[in-house]
This record gives structure tokens, sequence and C-alpha cells, in this order.
């Protein structure tokens, strides 16, 4: 999972690719370096709707997944695509965020260890201080 954040430059509809997938595209400008970058994103399925509440010239942050694939065509040339896949979109300083919800998968990480009662009552007898 990577992050990013910058300001929402373009926003595409989107795009029935086929009967069963459908995609959207927006581009974002990341201005944490010295020379500005705009990197093209993509929404797929449900998560096309994500960048609705969005609008251009917001600030958000990005959540996403980087995806690679192989192509060969038809002359033999092998190719290799690169796809970052937005999964939740944020709009900075807003707090509310769009996409995967807290309860779900993505939350998992951010959940604070249980601790286990059984284990401190045995490291009573250690004398570290850790």
């Amino acid at each position: 999972m990577f992050k990013l954040s910058g300001t929402l430059k373009v926003k595409n509809d989107t795009v029935q690719v086929s009967e069963k997938f459908s995609k959207r595209e927006f581009v974002l400008t990341d201005a944490s370096s010295m020379y500005p970058q705009d990197i093209l994103f993509q929404l797929t399925q449900d998560k096309c709707a994500l960048i609705d509440a969005a609008n251009i010239g917001d600030q958000i942050e990005v959540s996403f997944n980087l995806r690679g694939r192989e192509w060969t065509s038809p002359a033999g040339e092998v190719k290799y695509f690169n796809t970052l896949e937005a999964w939740r979109i944020e709009k900075m300083g807003a707090g509310a965020a769009s996409g995967m919800p807290q309860s779900g998968p993505s939350a998992m990480n951010l959940d604070p260890i249980p601790s286990n009662p059984a284990s401190t009552a045995a490291s009573d007898d250690d004398d570290l201080p850790f």
C-alpha cells in the first residue's frame, strides 16, 4: 500500500471498457519536490465514484496499490506496463475519507496489538526495564 498527497489536476469520466469492466482516471500533481510531477491514477469498478466528491484544485491524499503486467505484441515484442490503482481518496483537512471502510481489511494494520495479560504476569520476574 502506498499513499501520495497532492492537488487534483484532472478528473476524467468513467469509461465502460467492456460489459463487466469500467475504469476512471485522474491526475494528481505532487509538488513535494523541486520539480512537480503529474501522476496518473486509475479507479476501477465500484471505486470509480470515489473521486466524485473532489474538485479540480482540491488537496487530496490517495491510497493506492502498484500493479504491473506483461504484454506480448503480435510481433512477439514483450512490454511491461504499470498502473497505480487507487482504492481510497481523502480530502486533506476535511477528515472525511471515501474509500475502504475503517472496519475493512485496510484497517487491520491500524488496530493496536492487544495486550496479553499472561505475558505481563510472566514478566514480573524479569528485571529488564523494557
